[in-house]
């Protein structure tokens, strides 16, 4: 069995194997997404795939939309070549369950994939053409929050940025570009409203991805590259809106072991690959169940009816929300205080750590002790709920197969973010923030992990971080087991479970 619009064909080998088929004709769909596009995505890895793409797919199979996603890459072009067109832009997730249930469907909606490479004429000007038309109404981003960010620490423009102004909307490279540029094609084509919807995993990420188009279309205009018509055109948000989301799922890179049972089930060429970019990549995604994405209900040129597929549609206040909920209390701070001491005691599955009595014990004080006691609470949401899932559900999950290794990347860059919130709310809600205990200690453990020895000694592999520095320190170090007892958190010390093969 092949993953392709042929291969689709032979329905009853589908079946046997195990694999639910699209509802509705992928090929009939690309044609009419070609037609008149609505959807367009940058960023189009792992997390689009089985989340963004899953959403489409509910409104399909419920033909509440007509046309599919055109998928645009603008960073790692080898995913187009190697996991888009040799499987006729088919994907396959695979849903693993706590309890080792496994849904596996193939997703159709992935109706187009291009380029954004101004140095790739037909690909560029086919971007133009998607750009100018009318009917779009939406364009998403899971491009990380690396991809919006123009300027370094010193608030110098990185070279590319540069270069990008300089060069104007001809010659663009990164996203802000590539967006004002297309945005400079649809004003010039009639001024037609759109909605640019970041849904990445950082805070206010629509702000942050306005600003970072305003810093580009502003450095044209003063260079005379566009006019004022143009500049009032992106500027205000009833023309091009920027709405603000919250996004949860955990999407662990491709595992070896799902791609073996999928070969099993006689499909081929199943395994992942690994692209010059490091993008680690295959023909599926695999995730866990359990999904969350909030969104501010602002498409000034209309919209699917996203809420049909479990989206909640809110406004930009409970968005905010949801988001510090998430990202600085229930989930984000309880990964980023754990992974690095599962790094130092050799758990190579987030999971395993979980499992760790004492390790388990640090993320409920993170949690439902300090956090809980400054949480944001968004209403559609409830901040309680939302941690009992993730502690009895979805953080013990061995078969989701999520590694530490994963969650420590960029970790220097998230540390602020996820701790801070929560030492501010302390300080404006008590005066200060010496009653916290378990954030201390979690702090203390990243500046431990950064020795990149493990508790035995022994030298580890650093997770990649700009911030970060080669593995291999022997130096002198202090032993987790000590750091735990000096924080009077651990009451006795755990064995080690052996890590998970799941």
């Amino acid at each position: 069995m092949k993953l392709t619009l042929e291969g689709l064909r032979d329905t009853a080998a589908w079946q046997k194997a195990g694999i639910e088929l699209p509802g509705y004709d992928p090929a009939e769909l690309a044609e009419k997404t070609k037609e008149n596009p609505v959807w367009v995505h940058f960023g189009i890895g792992n997390i689009f795939r089985v989340f963004t793409g899953s959403i489409a797919d509910r409104l399909l199979e419920q033909g509440l939309m007509e046309s599919g996603i055109i998928c645009v890459e603008s960073f790692d072009y080898e995913v187009v070549d190697k996991n888009y067109r040799p499987y006729d832009n088919l994907s396959l997730n695979v849903i693993l369950h706590a309890d080792g249930r496994v849904d596996r469907k193939v997703i159709g909606v992935f109706s187009e994939a291009v380029k954004a490479r101004t140095d790739c004429a037909g690909q560029w000007q086919r971007l133009k053409e998607i750009f100018r038309s009318p009917s779009l109404q939406l364009v998403t981003f899971t491009i990380t929050e690396k991809g919006y960010a123009l300027k370094n620490e010193n608030g110098e423009y990185y070279p590319f940025a540069l270069k990008d102004i300089e060069q104007g909307p001809e010659n663009v490279t990164s996203v802000p570009a590539i967006l004002a540029a297309m945005l400079k094609e649809r004003f010039e084509a009639g001024r037609t409203p759109l909605a640019l919807v970041s849904m990445d995993n950082c805070s206010r990420n629509g702000e942050t991805l306005r600003n970072a188009v305003l810093t580009i279309a502003e450095a044209w205009h003063k260079a005379g590259r566009v006019n004022d018509d143009y500049m009032a055109y992106v500027s205000d948000e009833n023309t091009v809106a920027f709405p603000w989301t919250m996004i949860d799922k955990i999407t662990p890179r491709p595992s070896e072991a799902v791609a073996a049972d999928l070969e099993a089930r006689g499909l081929e060429n199943m395994h992942p690959v690994i692209t010059a970019k490091q993008t680690f990549i295959a023909p599926f995604v695999n995730a866990e169940g359990p999904q969350y994405l909030v969104v501010e209900d602002h498409f000034p040129n209309g919209r699917p009816p996203l809420e049909k597929a479990g989206v909640y549609m809110a406004d930009r206040e409970t968005v905010n929300k949801a988001e510090r909920m998430k990202v600085t209390v229930c989930l984000n701070p309880i990964h980023t205080a754990l992974t690095t001491y599962d790094c130092m005691l050799g758990y190579d599955l987030f999971a395993d750590g979980m499992h760790d009595p004492e390790l388990a014990e640090l993320a409920r004080q993170v949690g439902y002790v300090e956090g809980m006691d400054v949480v944001p609470d968004p209403g559609i949401l409830s901040p309680k709920a939302f941690l009992d899932e993730l502690f009895e559900e979805r953080f013990p999950n061995r078969y989701l197969g999520d590694t530490s290794q994963r969650i420590s990347v960029d970790i220097s860059q998230m540390t602020a973010i996820r701790f801070g919130e929560t030492i501010k709310a302390y300080v404006q809600k008590y005066g200060s923030a010496e009653r916290l205990t378990a954030l201390p200690l979690a702090i203390t453990g990243w500046l431990r992990y950064m020795l990149a020895v493990d508790d035995n000694g022994e030298p580890f592999e650093l997770a990649p971080d700009p911030r970060g520095k080669k593995s291999g320190n022997t130096c002198r170090h202090t032993s987790v087991w000590d750091i735990r007892k000096k924080s009077g958190i651990s009451c006795g010390r755990s064995s080690a479970m052996p890590a998970s093969s799941a």
